[in-house]
């Protein structure tokens, strides 16, 4: 009789390096792959290499150690939040770079490339919700929609969308809220204003790169009226409100390329141009 193997005795199954990033892809979360591309000399580096960088700082595999590979990694924290590749080169000639204390002569060439995709979070699942979930989609955002009903916030009626979510608003607000960070870009449009104030109050709570909101004139003021009574006076500056550029859009469709040219031109750290505001009165259904 062949007896049965000890299970506490088997190795640990690790992720794969490659599984992880996909996984972090997935959710949207920031990240940056930092990658040994040249060495020269003796290095405790070798082509390939790789070390992942998390967004919370923390970091899988190496680029060789050492005081180098701290400057790395905050080079991929910087390559998180500029979207922007970064390359550097590392002389090792006096460096401990270990814990053996090894003295390396030689130089690292490290590639560090950003491996966040944005993520548009559109509250709000009507006619304008289901225009802004395509071109935010083709303009290279992950769109994840929300809405409390059911029969609107599907993947039917979203099919560019990588996520639907469809509880009531208090409900989604505890689900989303770790998850509104560095990447996250924030577009409000509910069917209600009460909706819409409740969204901009909870997304004005975290670190959401991006929080717009449509609405008139009027429509605004009370929204920073409320903002200010829920004690959040300070967060109002971060409110796009209007929401869009003034290209003189009327049509949902036209409505929703002002507003994802406007998360573009925030993405991508364009300034602003003057009068750049001019969405109103449109409901977002």
């Amino acid at each position: 009789m062949i007896p049965a193997p000890n299970l506490g005795m088997l190795p640990v199954v690790r992720r794969d390096l490659y599984q992880e990033i996909g996984e972090i892809r997935a959710r949207g979360e920031p990240a940056a792959l930092a990658s040994v591309i040249g060495t020269r000399g003796s290095t405790p580096g070798r082509d390939a290499m790789k070390m992942l960088v998390r967004a919370d700082g923390s970091t899988r595999g190496t680029v060789g150690g050492g005081s180098m590979e701290e400057a790395v990694r905050q080079m991929g924290l910087e390559a998180m939040t500029t979207e922007a590749c970064l390359r550097g080169e590392f002389e090792l000639s006096t460096e401990a770079v270990d814990d053996s204390e090894l003295i390396c002569g030689g130089t690292v060439e490290v590639f560090v490339e950003p491996l966040t995709i944005p993520t548009c979070f559109v509250f709000g699942a009507g006619h304008l919700a289901t225009a802004i979930s395509k071109v935010a989609a083709v303009a290279g955002f992950r769109v994840v929609v929300v809405d409390d009903r059911e029969t609107h916030a599907s993947a039917e009626r979203f099919p560019d969308a990588v996520e639907t979510l469809a509880e009531p608003f208090p409900e989604l607000f505890e689900t989303l809220t770790p998850r509104l960070g560095a990447a996250s870009y924030c577009v409000i449009v509910t069917r209600s204003h009460q909706f819409d104030e409740a969204c901009a109050a909870a997304c004005l709570r975290t670190e959401a790169r991006y929080v717009g909101m449509i609405g008139s004139s009027k429509k605004v003021r009370t929204c920073h009226d409320a903002l200010r009574a829920e004690g959040l006076e300070a967060e109002i500056p971060r409110l796009a409100a209007p929401v869009g550029l003034d290209l003189g859009a009327q049509t949902h469709g036209e409505i929703a390329v002002a507003i994802v040219a406007e998360l573009v031109r925030e993405r991508r750290g364009a300034e602003a141009s003057a009068g750049s505001k001019s969405i109103g009165s449109a409901k977002g259904g």
